[in-house]
């Protein structure tokens, strides 16, 4: 980093606003995709096949350990809702 670069020191200091966004809305869809799956009795595996997503990554982003991105988000979110 030059010393500088306004911008990244500005970012080193207040953080990312997108990925503190990003990093909420995995929080929060973890813990509705938790409650939905523990509603319905369903396991893991089925919310991971249509997604094509191993469900060993599936569940460390339910417990806060992996993120996803804005667009895995969005079809998570639509499986759950049905």
């Amino acid at each position: 980093m030059e010393e500088n670069d306004f911008v990244s020191i500005w970012l080193e200091e207040t953080g990312n606003p997108a990925i503190a966004e990003l990093t909420q809305r995995n929080l929060n869809l973890a813990g509705e995709a938790a409650a939905v799956l523990a509603e319905r009795k369903i396991d893991l595996n089925a919310l991971a096949i249509p997604l094509d997503i191993n469900p060993e990554e599936l569940n460390r982003w339910m417990q806060g350990r992996h993120s996803f991105s804005q667009k895995v988000l969005t079809e998570i979110a639509a499986l759950i809702k049905n």
